[in-house]
């Protein structure tokens, strides 16, 4: 009689929230307690603030309420924060992560909710959203409900798909996310991480749900000053953009100078034509080839910037192998 070998357990699933904070100690504790710890298809919920050089007493709340703590010692950025929480969620071997405001803003309660999408295989990402949903909008200043949607109106034309909030802090992650999302803006990482997520093919959706408009205590760190914030995230899609498709950028700008020359050169010799002497338009011939020679040059270094992206596109995919063969090899050992 052969004897059947014992059924082999799948290993359960382990969630990492990550809640980056910087003085936030007045709602941490609540917000963490907050947090679910038995969710349909997660085995272990484990909790990990990113304390981003507060000078409160964000760090003793936040180890009072059973979370792990990393520090960075001073202020770098939420998007900095955001990257020591991936690296911590890839180092943790998390299944999924979910990012989520320490200020009490989002409800961690719809922490499944959210998650529901990726546990079901909908999708690889999934971001909370303020305005999918009419009857969910938030109450807001008129002036960042604007600012939202202008960042959601250029972030989609970017990426190719069309999102209604952007700048939404409450996100989830399948580990296959966390292992090819690239981060490097440290001001903000909201519109970044759904720009790259783009280049790399992930599956992403939003998931309409309530939020807070405006902070129950203190101002926010990222968007206090709506000029400044404008300005930072600018760069930072900027330099995605000049990154990833930096065709984009080159190519567009040479075409410009390209049309603008054609039309200079079409007046200097149409008034010579017309008038039988360049004078006293020389100037527009001498713009005309100016401008055309920038057009080549712009063009050729847009050449030299494709080749650049290609192989950053290359090196984070050999990231990607390199992340997954040092799992492996854990695994086998």
């Amino acid at each position: 009689m052969i004897t059947p070998l014992p059924a082999i357990s799948p290993r359960q699933k382990m969630l990492l929230v990550v809640l980056p904070a910087l003085n936030e100690g007045i709602t941490l504790k609540a917000v963490i307690d907050r947090i679910p710890r038995q969710i349909p298809g997660i085995g272990t919920v484990e909790v990990l603030v990113v304390d981003d050089g507060s000078t409160d007493d964000t760090v003793a709340a936040s180890k009072a309420a059973g979370a792990h703590v990393v520090s960075h010692g001073n202020n770098r950025g939420v998007g900095a924060a955001m990257q020591t929480g991936l690296d911590e969620a890839v180092r943790r071997r998390a299944d999924y992560m979910v990012n989520i405001d320490s200020d009490g803003q989002f409800s961690p309660e719809d922490i499944p909710t959210l998650l529901a999408p990726l546990l079901a295989g909908q999708a690889e990402f999934a971001t909370a959203s303020r305005f999918l949903d009419p009857k969910l909008v938030p109450v807001m200043p008129l002036v960042k409900r604007i600012g939202n949607w202008g960042m959601a109106r250029i972030v989609s034309t970017l990426s190719g798909k069309r999102f209604e909030d952007v700048s939404c802090g409450f996100r989830a992650y399948t580990r296959e996310t966390m292992l090819k999302l690239v981060l490097t803006g440290e001001f903000t990482y909201t519109q970044e991480s759904i720009l790259v997520l783009a280049q790399r093919r992930v599956r992403m959706m939003e998931v309409p749900l309530a939020v807070r408009g405006v902070r129950e205590h203190g101002e926010s760190r990222v968007a206090s000053n709506l000029f400044r914030y404008a300005y930072r995230t600018s760069s930072i899609l900027y330099s995605v953009v000049r990154d990833y498709s930096p065709h984009a950028i080159f190519h567009t700008a040479a075409a410009l100078m390209l049309a603008v020359a054609m039309a200079l050169g079409a007046f200097f010799f149409g008034h010579y034509l017309v008038v039988g002497a360049f004078t006293p338009h020389l100037w527009a011939g001498f713009l005309a080839a100016f401008l055309a020679g920038m057009a080549v040059l712009v063009w050729g270094l847009g050449q030299i910037a494709v080749m650049i992206a290609r192989l950053r596109h290359m090196h984070e995919r050999e990231l990607y192998i390199l992340r997954r063969h040092v799992e492996r090899h854990e695994d086998e050992s």
